[in-house]
């Protein structure tokens, strides 16, 4: 899986999106309940360098079928992608159910750990 990693990474900073994909499809169908998180992430990312977003949610659906939890910066990409595509509702599901509920903040020099829900409440209102 590692050297697949390696290829995607390869294949995005070359700017070879279609042979990313065709790839992607090879590992799909091959390796299909053993692909780690890092794999769906890297392939999201990919096509969010290229802006593919329907391509980011096809690949955040097989991620959900799955049964694979997204990271942080993935459910970020994804809920990106749907407020692109203009569908708020879905952008506001993926974000409910998958952010993480606390987050870090820097305040005075140090690492504090903080609620999402009442930061983003204080975020709005300044």
């Amino acid at each position: 899986m590692g050297t697949y990693d390696t290829l995607l990474l390869a294949f995005d900073k070359d700017q070879r999106a279609d042979e990313a994909e065709s790839l992607w499809n090879l590992i799909l169908h091959t390796h299909s309940r053993s692909i780690s998180k890092r794999l769906f992430s890297r392939m999201i990312s990919l096509y969010d360098h290229h802006d593919m977003q329907d391509k980011i949610i096809d690949v955040f659906a097989d991620m959900e079928e799955l049964g694979v939890k997204p990271d942080e910066d993935t459910v970020q990409r994804v809920a990106l992608a749907f407020q692109k595509l203009g569908e708020e509702e879905k952008r506001k599901l993926v974000l409910e159910k998958y952010q993480c509920r606390w987050k870090y903040i820097h305040f005075k020099g140090e690492r504090v750990k903080v609620r999402r829900d009442v930061w983003d409440y204080n975020d709005s209102t300044n």
